[in-house]
């Protein structure tokens, strides 16, 4: 016969303290995975979103003014001159990667690219002269200032020039200035 006085409700609460401790323990893995899964999931989300604002603003500004270079006058101006710098907050440009387009209502839009050469002898190409002098630079830096130089078809006096500066990285840099009523050798185009 059965032992009346014999008593399990002990094993059955240590049983069910057991699978309380097994439950918990695989909960707090669980949330930790979830957790862990979150946090790169954030990051990820902060990445992309400094990607996007990277390259929705511009990374070049103008600076100072813009001028032409006429090397004779009546027929009007043949090379373009200008500084640029970088906005705020950008580290680093490469301006092998950057393009320029330039139009005229006398001629469609031209696309320049980038030269390593200490001057710019064609009208396909710009040289980046760092403080206006010494030989094209190929990347700006933060702080720096670069000279753009570049040769162009004679634009006649007063007649709109539409500039665009299209970096590697960035939305574009869109500018417009008209040339003088009277060509000299050296003008600023307002």
């Amino acid at each position: 016969m059965c032992n009346k006085y014999r008593n399990e409700e002990g094993f059955t609460g240590l049983e069910a303290a057991i699978v309380l401790i097994a439950f918990v323990v695989v909960a707090a893995v669980f949330s930790y995975v979830v957790l862990g899964a979150g946090f790169y999931t954030t990051q990820r989300a902060q990445e992309t979103v400094y990607r996007g604002v990277e390259q929705s603003t511009t990374n070049v500004q103008l600076v100072g003014n813009v001028y032409g270079l006429a090397s004779n006058a009546t027929v009007g101006i043949d090379q373009i001159r200008f500084t640029i710098g970088l906005v705020p907050g950008t580290p680093y440009i490469d301006l092998e990667k950057m393009n320029i387009v330039i139009s005229t209502p006398t001629f469609g839009p031209k696309i320049l690219a980038w030269t390593n050469a200490s001057s710019s002898t064609e009208d396909t190409n710009f040289i980046a002269l760092k403080n206006g002098i010494g030989s094209s630079q190929p990347a700006m830096i933060s702080g720096d200032q670069v000279e753009i130089q570049f040769n162009i078809t004679a634009v006649p006096r007063d007649t709109k020039i539409t500039f665009e500066i299209r970096p590697g990285v960035g939305a574009s840099y869109p500018f417009s200035k008209t040339t003088p009523s009277m060509i000299t050798p050296t003008n600023l185009i307002y």
